[in-house]
């Protein structure tokens, strides 16, 4: 019996096919091999096109049959996991409407803050655990304000793994997970937020039928498994945020647990069994993937949204034609601090850490005698790791003490450069595991089937790839340079 998982990542679509009785993975497969594109039309703008993601979806899972490792007949369920807060509308023919405005897009931020305060902050966050910042509400009611006719047409909105859902099945539901990424969700009434849909008067019917995560969300039609080689009629039973389902896919469901992530945008995402919330709303909280109202597990979400993207910006211009692998062993000949050049990540749009603040990328101190491309690939990574430990250091005071985290052995942990200098500047040990979002689609797709009867029964299998721990002579030295980083953060901040 064989599960597939699709995540629905910004550069590319990931797909896996997994051994349900092993846990292993038996092929995955990238769709495309470089990142795909995001449209910006203004500034601070980001969309993708949902045609596109379904289009490389498709493209994805034949390319994973062409391996001839499996046959794909045995596919008995499929798993999704997708990019956060993407906003999709769609008509009655369920035809997208425009193009996503995705993730990292800035546009309704003034909408959110005004929201915020209209609705009350301290109200807000008791019943939201959020802002509603630039969140996908925020994003539908500059749909409503700015495209008024685009408007009157939506049958229903969606995040991107239900529009993928919905091209293979023809159904379309939603979750409380997905609601409260959103911020759609009141977790004190436990419905949909009157104060949300209320103050920017949006349209409850545009919700589609609420489900709980693991439970079939639609039956592959027949047109697709024919396309597809699948068989018709296999079920969809699992949908999930592409963080709370690295968190599954690393076994972190249980309070004090603690999962990252470095893509293409960086996350630490703790859970919780308290409906916690920052004061501020640069640390965000949302329903878990096993999140009930008679077990509260909230996931405690720290995002960066410059972190892989710097990477391969840095990458691109250059202008060598160095692969990831190169550039790490050309940043490894560089001495922890760069000889002096600090970078701030922060060049994808509003940061929520920084309180929705858009303060653009920066590189600090460069010396054209000295400075050479080694140097921006080494200070680029550090800027990440420098980031992780201020967003670490805001979770902290908010409650959040971790002593271990989780992460795949992919993107950014793929360095040692990148992860020495996350485990010393942020003083944390790292377990690193194989697999990646599809793979934890794939399993979550399992637990939604009744395949496992528990996520033990999933996870029997689960071992670290090994332990990367910080050391004393090296947590002071990066100490020191995350203090000078800090001090052009601040700096910058300021201005």
């Amino acid at each position: 019996m064989l599960l597939l998982g699709l995540d629905i990542g910004t550069s590319s679509i990931k797909a896996s096919v997994v051994d349900a009785a092993t846990q292993q993975q038996l092929a995955s497969a990238q769709y495309p091999e470089t990142e795909s594109a995001i449209t910006s039309l203004q500034p601070g703008w980001a969309e993708q096109s949902p045609g596109m993601w379904w289009e490389h979806i498709q493209l994805a899972i034949l390319k994973l049959h062409a391996q001839r490792k499996y046959d794909p007949k045995d596919i008995s369920a499929i798993g999704i996991a997708y990019q956060m807060h993407g906003l999709v509308c769609v008509d009655k023919q369920q035809q997208a409407l425009r193009d996503s405005i995705i993730w990292c897009d800035s546009r309704a931020v003034e909408l959110g803050n005004q929201a915020f305060e209209a609705i009350g902050k301290e109200h807000a966050l008791l019943h939201l655990l959020n802002s509603p910042g630039n969140f996908t509400a925020s994003k539908l009611a500059w749909v409503k304000q700015n495209e008024p006719a685009l408007y009157n047409k939506i049958d229903k909105i969606m995040l991107p793994g239900d529009f993928i859902a919905m091209k293979l099945t023809g159904n379309i539901s939603t979750s409380i997970s997905a609601l409260s990424e959103g911020v759609f969700w009141d977790f004190q009434e436990h419905e949909l937020s009157k104060d949300v849909f209320g103050y920017y008067g949006l349209d409850p019917q545009f919700i589609p039928p609420v489900k709980d995560v693991f439970t079939v969300h639609g039956l592959v039609s027949k047109t697709v498994a024919e396309s597809l080689s699948l068989t018709a009629g296999i079920p969809v039973t699992y949908k999930a945020g592409d963080q709370p389902n690295n968190a599954l896919s690393l076994n972190v469901l249980n309070p004090g647990e603690v999962a990252a992530t470095a893509g293409t945008s960086g996350v630490i995402y703790a859970v919780s069994d308290q409906l916690t919330y920052d004061n501020e709303s640069r640390v965000n909280s949302f329903a878990h993937v096993n999140h009930t109202d008679k077990q509260k597990r909230l996931g405690v979400l720290l995002n960066i949204n410059g972190t892989g993207i710097l990477n391969r910006w840095i990458r691109n211009i250059t202008g060598d034609k160095l692969d990831y692998r190169e550039m790490n062993e050309a940043a490894a000949g560089v001495a922890p601090g760069s000889e002096g050049v600090y970078i701030l990540p922060f060049g994808n749009g509003a940061e929520r850490m920084l309180n929705n603040r858009t303060i653009e990328a920066h590189i600090h101190s460069l010396n054209f005698n000295i400075h050479a491309a080694p140097h921006l690939y080494r200070a680029a990574q550090e800027g990440i790791a420098f980031a992780f430990r201020y967003g670490l250091d805001i979770m902290r005071s908010n409650g959040i003490n971790p002593s271990v985290i989780r992460a795949s052995k992919t993107n950014m942990f793929l360095s040692e450069v990148f992860t020495e200098a996350f485990v010393n500047a942020t003083g944390l040990s790292v377990e690193l595991y194989q697999g990646d979002g599809s793979t934890g689609a794939a399993i979550g797709a399992g637990l939604g089937a009744g395949i496992y009867k528990t996520a033990e029964d999933a996870f029997r299998h689960f071992k670290p790839l090994y332990k990367a721990e910080p050391s004393a002579k090296l947590t002071a030295a990066y100490d020191e340079l995350y203090n000078g980083w800090k001090n052009v953060l601040l700096n910058q901040l300021n201005q």
